[in-house]
């Protein structure tokens, strides 16, 4: 199953947009799926407060641990992960329009009867597949 596959089936499973980008990736950056679910758990509905989409936070995660650095003075390695992550931040909004989850929504998740609207419109379906299918999409090519 490829990727964008796997994060889908992960949101029907009721995972959120960043733990279901983050996992679709967890193997490939040396992360068990698990770890991967639970690092990302707090970050769906833009951090529970509508702020950056977790679909996006999610592949900054795989991105971040595929490149990013984790030695004392690595300027190279910080100078990559940074360029990857800026790549895929202006990919991701050239593409949506947005980076955050409030506004790709057009509700503030933070606000219990907007999201219970949102679920209603079914925007999780539509709005939020879209969002992590284009996050792994992009970060697929990046990584």
């Amino acid at each position: 199953m490829d990727r964008k596959q796997t994060a889908l089936n992960s949101m029907d499973q009721n995972f959120n947009c960043a733990q279901s980008v983050f996992s679709a990736f967890a193997e490939d950056v040396g992360v068990d799926r698990q770890t991967a679910l639970k690092t990302a758990a707090c970050f769906g509905g833009g951090m529970r407060c509508g702020e950056v989409c977790g679909a996006v936070t999610g592949a900054l995660m795989a991105i971040g641990v595929k490149f990013g650095s984790c030695t004392e003075n690595d300027k190279a390695g910080k100078l990559l992960a940074y360029e990857r992550s800026t790549e895929f931040i202006r990919r991701f909004r050239e593409k949506e329009g947005s980076l955050l989850c409030r506004e790709l929504l057009g509700v503030d998740p933070s606000k219990p009867e907007e999201m219970q609207k949102a679920m209603q419109n079914g925007l999780h379906i539509t709005v939020c597949a879209k969002a992590v299918a284009d996050a792994v999409e992009i970060a697929e090519e990046i990584i």
